[in-house]
């Protein structure tokens, strides 16, 4: 499955596009991105059709034309491949003014970024693929391993976490190589890997969710908009907003998917995952840890 906010268009597109021009769909998604940097001539040929139909399907997309569809999509890989030092260059993040009323401002401006992404992210995720995920999650059958990245180990721990309390065999896949290598080996078709891969994506997040893939089991991803290329490997993509009031991606929306798939998990396993509190409750206080 090719990841992107413009493959996602194209898919969605396919239905309304002419039988000529869904050749053109169907080579851009094939090769995506790469294949949308070909020229129209060799777009065309390797689609089998004319020159005029890979401009009248750039068209339809809604674009001037291929030179600005190409523009869209080298605009979407910049975002995804940017870094909270080259998003700190351009979008002026700095010390203020001098004078400047930073303190309020800056909290105004938190409102209203972490308030538009949370609202957003809710909004805009499947109902399909957010029900599909709580229900293997809370399949008691089924083996959790989560994994995280740089700073989405803090996610994936907070997940686990909650997990942990509510149903048996939840675990984090281990930091040392020979761990990791054993836990990776073993997985079978009742396997579900949760992962967090968010842009300036980590090219392990992509190969062990094409092992858990290739070994039957099924990958719960969480990324940002511009989809994790684990994305191509995933049962259940659930993207999130990543808009801060800093260069650095914010993690809120994300937190409150899992807080909502926290929910849903506790909803599905109703009386069963209250038992499971009560007696982890018990253990605790039987052996001094609360």
């Amino acid at each position: 499955m090719a990841s992107g906010a413009l493959a996602e268009d194209i898919r969605h597109k396919l239905g309304e596009l002419s039988p000529a021009e869904r050749k053109v769909a169907r080579v851009l998604l094939a090769g995506y991105p790469a294949a949308g940097f070909e020229t129209v001539a060799v777009l065309a040929e390797r689609a089998a059709v004319s020159a005029p139909t890979v401009i009248r399907f750039a068209n339809r997309l809604g674009y001037r034309g291929f030179p600005d569809f190409q523009a869209a999509l080298r605009a979407e890989l910049d975002e995804r491949n940017a870094s909270p030092l080259s998003l700190y260059s351009s979008a002026g993040f700095g010390p203020p003014p001098e004078g400047t009323d930073t303190e309020s401002a800056l909290l105004r401006h938190g409102s209203e970024v972490f308030t538009s992404a949370v609202t957003a992210t809710l909004a805009e995720l499947p109902p399909h693929d957010f029900e599909h995920a709580v229900r293997l999650l809370a399949d008691g059958k089924r083996r959790i391993t989560l994994v995280g990245g740089r700073f989405t180990h803090l996610l994936a721990q907070y997940l686990g976490l909650h997990l942990m309390q509510l149903r048996d065999d939840v675990r984090f896949l281990p930091d040392r190589d020979v761990e990791r290598t054993a836990v990776l080996a073993a997985l079978t078709r009742r396997d579900v890997m949760v992962v967090f891969d968010y842009r300036r994506y980590e090219d392990d997040k992509t190969t062990m969710s094409s092992l858990v893939q290739g070994q039957g089991g099924k990958v719960v991803l969480f990324t940002d908009t511009w989809l994790s290329p684990a994305a191509a490997h995933a049962e259940v993509v659930l993207p999130s907003q990543v808009s801060a009031p800093s260069p650095y991606d914010s993690l809120v929306p994300t937190l409150a998917v899992l807080e909502t798939v926290v929910a849903g998990v506790m909803g599905t396993l109703g009386e069963e995952a209250r038992r499971r509190m009560q007696h982890g409750e018990d253990i605790a206080r039987r052996a001094g840890l609360y």
